[in-house]
């Protein structure tokens, strides 16, 4: 059977009703409630127009609650009480401005950008729990449209409409190489005589892949790539190991193995990325990623 409640009766309504009972006069409820006493009467008569009965006496100016207005204000109270928590469930479900942030992160942003971020979380809102979700450029940004994350820290994507961008720094890529190989001594690297050599690299769907592929476009042949990670840790020691050649974003150099150097390539193939924070432009009002964008703001100078 399909239920239905009078229009007359919102929640509004409900919410005049329970602080007039409380206050006991018109004056006292429309100043606790910041409105006039005629917007309090004008309320309180609706909720009677709703329920096709009386709920007050009139005496003079005076309104007094009969055994129905009592009745009302014990079910409103329940009434209130439940929907508060269903909104708040909601929002949790939803990711805004519950009790914890979920963030998702390239690998490679592990080392330095997302202590950074969470540290500043924890200093702005230390009741806020973060979670961590690492994963490539293209799975993060499935999450964030899933609802899986509530923001991701990855490179800037393309033709993305539905997402906010904040960025953080730039990146540029470098040719990584053994520290003994023959490529060492040289200042810059000309990929176009790299045709020949053997290259890691990462998967499909990484924004360093991204870059991969387009710099080798530029020098005009296809890399022999003989593995691909899904982690950029992994690609740093297959390098190291004389597995193969690989591009690599600066970013990495900090937690790089001592067995490997980046060292730059000549200006024609150099690919830029752009770290940036990531959310979507449905969520731009959420609380909690308002503190982390502002801790993303305060911190880009660091980063960069």
């Amino acid at each position: 059977m399909h239920l239905r409640v009078d229009e007359e009766i919102t929640f509004r309504r409900l919410e005049i009703l329970l602080v007039f009972m409380e206050a006991g006069n018109l004056a006292r409820a429309a100043e606790r409630l910041e409105i006039s006493p005629v917007s309090v009467h004008r309320a309180l008569h609706g909720l009677e127009t709703g329920l096709r009965c009386a709920l007050f006496r009139h005496e003079g100016r005076n309104l007094h609650p009969t055994d129905a207005a009592q009745a009302l204000a014990e079910v409103a109270r329940e009434v209130i009480r439940t929907m508060s928590a269903g909104v708040r469930s909601t929002r949790e479900v939803a990711g805004y401005s519950a009790d914890r942030i979920r963030i998702g992160s390239l690998y490679s942003l592990t080392s330095r950008t997302v202590p950074a971020l969470v540290m500043g979380m924890k200093l702005r809102k230390p009741d806020i729990q973060t979670e961590l979700v690492l994963g490539s450029n293209a799975d993060l940004l499935q999450k964030l449209r899933d609802g899986a994350v509530d923001a991701a820290l990855m490179g800037t994507p393309a033709d993305a409409a539905d997402v906010e961008s904040e960025p953080l720094f730039e990146d540029d890529i470098y040719f990584a190489a053994p520290v003994d190989s023959p490529f060492a001594a040289l200042k810059e690297i000309d990929l176009a005589n790299c045709a020949n050599e053997r290259f890691v690299t990462l998967s499909e769907g990484f924004v360093t892949y991204t870059g991969f592929m387009d710099s080798f476009r530029v020098a005009g042949f296809t890399p022999n790539v003989v593995m691909k990670t899904d982690d950029i840790f992994s690609l740093m020691n297959l390098v190291g190991g004389g597995v193969g050649y690989s591009l690599l974003p600066g970013r990495v150099r900090a937690v790089m193995p001592q067995k490997v150097q980046l060292i730059p390539m000549q200006a024609r193939y150099l690919m830029r990325q752009t770290i940036s924070l990531n959310f979507l432009r449905t969520r731009e009002r959420d609380p909690n990623l308002l503190a982390l964008l502002a801790v993303c703001r305060l911190a880009r100078a660091e980063l960069g």
